[in-house]
């Protein structure tokens, strides 16, 4: 038998190579984005521990379908109430019915908001009375540029201002909970894109979608340490997350030729909402400010050229609250 001594060796050792293996597929991004990077890691994980959510009240935007309804799907299994956000109502009673099978008698509804629309936003939160967790999950990659009712790039008001509106609305319900989470559903396309401070309506240069919804994925993870920062006095943490590459409608729909090729490795939706259900329910809660990755913080940056430079994402975030109507100074 191995003396103690030897087996924290081991331990150590193996702990090593777990952190340097991972680190190795998150960097190739292939391995580590794809199917592969799933099951090489999950082989160290624990938990959450069913019946982790019971008496939690849980809210999933664009849980029509992919990564949001596995997302909804998961909360629920750990017995978290859960309210499917949604724009499509009749989308929204399909995935009602598909989560339900997939939890029987866990509770369940659906609600409609469209996170672009600012009344939309305003009216939804106004009927929430107690939020425990937040998952801003709704998501849009355009063929042109658009604009929404309130005149904001489609893009920037679906990724950023209305998650950072509902967010503010929420406040009070978020407060009630007393251990509020909220959840950005970020993309690991951010990295190809800096913070666009300048330009976060996308108004200069030649428009693409997959560039725009990455230069507000690149949003949302830099805003996440302000935003803990802001809400943190209310007893809200704040979390990123990207999924990996995952099958889902809206990929199909987006990105066809991506899928092609990649199908064969692309992750279950089940897979890539994964994180996001073990930000919501891991105890103790996971620091916050940060951004994940399979159960793992990544780093904000990796290419050269695409960390912001001192006060930039401040800027961005005054614009921001401006935006949406929101004093800078103040929460709630």
């Amino acid at each position: 038998m191995l003396e103690r001594s030897g087996w924290i060796g081991y331990a150590s050792e193996a702990l090593v190579f777990g952190t340097l293996l991972d680190t190795v597929l998150d960097r190739t991004v292939l391995p580590g984005y794809s199917r592969l990077g799933y099951a090489l890691r999950r082989r160290a994980w624990d938990g959450p521990a069913p019946g982790a959510l019971d008496g939690r009240v849980a809210l999933v935007t664009g849980a029509g379908s992919g990564l949001g309804e596995a997302t909804a799907t998961g909360l629920a299994r750990l017995g978290a109430e859960v309210v499917l956000v949604v724009r499509d109502p009749g989308r929204g009673e399909q995935a009602l019915a598909r989560v339900r099978a997939a939890a029987p008698g866990a509770k369940v509804r659906t609600a409609r908001c469209d996170v672009a629309d600012f009344a939309s936003v305003r009216e939804f939160a106004a009927g929430e009375s107690r939020v425990d967790v937040l998952v801003h999950n709704a998501g849009v990659l355009p063929p042109r540029r658009s604009e929404s009712v309130d005149g904001h790039e489609i893009t920037f008001a679906t990724h950023v201002l209305g998650p950072l509106l509902l967010t503010e609305s929420l406040l009070p319900a978020l407060r009630a909970a007393g251990d509020g989470r909220v959840i950005m559903v970020s993309s690991g396309g951010m990295y190809t894109q800096p913070l666009a401070v300048d330009d976060p309506e996308y108004r200069n240069g030649r428009y693409r979608g997959a560039t725009a919804y990455a230069r507000t994925k690149r949003m949302q993870v830099e805003l996440t340490p302000l935003l803990a920062e802001r809400w943190r006095p209310d007893g809200v943490a704040v979390h990123s997350t990207h999924p990996g590459w995952a099958d889902t409608p809206g990929l199909v729909g987006s990105l066809p030729s991506f899928r092609r090729v990649l199908q064969p490795v692309l992750r279950t939706p089940e897979q890539g909402a994964d994180t996001a259900v073990w930000l919501a329910a891991a105890d103790p809660q996971p620091a916050p400010g940060r951004f994940w990755h399979d159960r793992r913080e990544r780093p904000f940056h990796v290419l050269p050229g695409t960390a912001p430079k001192p006060g930039e994402a401040q800027r961005l975030l005054r614009y921001c609250l401006d935006a949406i109507g929101v004093r800078s100074g103040s929460a709630g």
